[in-house]
């Protein structure tokens, strides 16, 4: 494949570790990890707001099923980079892979945080345990794996920084398995988080429930949104580390996200239409108000990032970033909680324990990005500045 020659080898930024921002994002995270302590030692019942009704909350919304998407950067790129042999896209991968890692890593971790009997979350790979017809076992086989796949596939990063140099050279004579791997079991997985509302049936509003269409439409959003994470964190990495931002190859990325995101709104429109459910975005409900919410976060940058040359400018590339990102994320919390229709008299609403949760793992994953790009070998060489 080859490589854009003006992009360097990576190198670490270096810097300093302690900052009031990585305190900060440390004091969230140890917040995070007291609740937790809380949670496996008296139970879900005592952090979290959970019941007979809505047995999965902001744990499985956001941090599994939102949180998998957001880490679908390092997959995207990876389509680009290495299936279309894109070679000028090749900069943004390792970034891309690294935020994907952990993004998937704590998804992973996630799940147990749900289960009531956390204890036995081995089961799931025990071949006795196996429930081959269950969409949320390959669900959580597939993410597990694709965790394993995407550290061997960042393994290099690490072999660079403790001079593994030979070892490193076998690695790169058989990691086209694992990019390999790295495409499939994503697609596999994120089509299948679609799948779960298939199975939920009528319980799912019918602005949400799509039927078999519901997996094209997980699984397009799926790549949207990696390649949205990848120019949000470009951005901001830039802007965080006083780095060039790479406007040129972000702006070429926006247009291949710009044709996707023009194809899923085809596709979300006529299934809307074809089943006549249309009609219940204009009832006086709170369903139909976070649809439109959360059509508007697909619309917007839509249109404004339609002009080639407005993908030129910084702000409209970040501006449309941030909103197809709450677009995707609604998609799945309208779906799973805000269209979830249990029966009257169930509701729910994340506790404070439940979001600190969140917020702490999100405060983790952000630190934890920050300490590897400063100590390890990550993003390209060529962008001076970093302190």
């Amino acid at each position: 494949m080859a490589h854009d020659a003006s992009h360097a080898a990576p190198r670490p930024l270096g810097g300093p570790l302690v900052t009031p921002v990585t305190v900060v994002l440390a004091a969230l995270a140890l917040g995070a990890l007291g609740v937790l302590v809380v949670r496996f030692t008296q139970g879900l019942g005592a952090v979290t707001n959970l019941n007979d009704g809505y047995p999965w909350g902001i744990w499985i919304a956001y941090d599994v099923v939102v949180g998998s998407a957001f880490a679908c950067g390092g997959y995207a790129m990876a389509l680009l980079a290495y299936i279309f042999n894109k070679g000028e896209y090749h900069p943004l991968v390792r970034p891309a892979l690294l935020a994907s890692l952990f993004g998937y890593t704590l998804a992973g971790v996630s799940v147990i945080f749900d289960l009531g009997r956390w204890w036995n979350f081995w089961h799931i790979f025990w071949p006795s345990f196996a429930q081959v017809n269950s969409v949320m076992f390959e669900v959580a086989l597939c993410i597990a794996a694709y965790i394993v796949v995407m550290w061997i596939e960042f393994a290099p990063a690490f072999m660079d920084k403790i001079g593994l140099g030979d070892l490193k050279r076998k690695l790169s004579k058989v990691l086209f398995v694992f990019i390999a791997l790295g495409v499939l079991l994503p697609t596999m997985h994120q089509s299948s988080l679609g799948s779960l509302l298939v199975v939920f049936g009528y319980q799912v509003h019918p602005l949400w429930q799509a039927g078999w269409l519901l997996p094209l439409q997980y699984l397009m959003t799926a790549i949207t949104l990696g390649f949205a994470v990848v120019i949000f964190e470009a951005t901001l990495s830039a802007v965080g580390f006083k780095r060039p931002l790479e406007t040129p190859v972000l702006a070429r990325v926006c247009g291949i996200m710009h044709k996707l995101l023009l194809a899923y709104l085809v596709v979300r429109v006529a299934d809307l239409l074809l089943r006549g459910a249309l009609g219940t975005a204009f009832a006086a409900t709170a369903q139909a108000f976070w649809f439109w919410v959360e059509m508007a976060c697909f619309v917007v940058p839509a249109l404004l990032l339609g002009p080639a040359a407005s993908r030129m400018q910084p702000a409209r590339l970040f501006l449309g970033a941030v909103l197809l990102m709450a677009g995707g994320m609604l998609l799945r919390i309208n779906g799973f909680l805000v269209g979830y229709m249990t029966g009257e008299g169930w509701h729910y609403f994340p506790s404070l324990p439940e979001l600190l949760v969140t917020v702490g793992l999100i405060a983790f994953e952000i630190l934890a990005y920050i300490v590897i790009v400063r100590r390890f070998p990550v993003l390209p060489a060529e962008q001076p500045g970093a302190r």
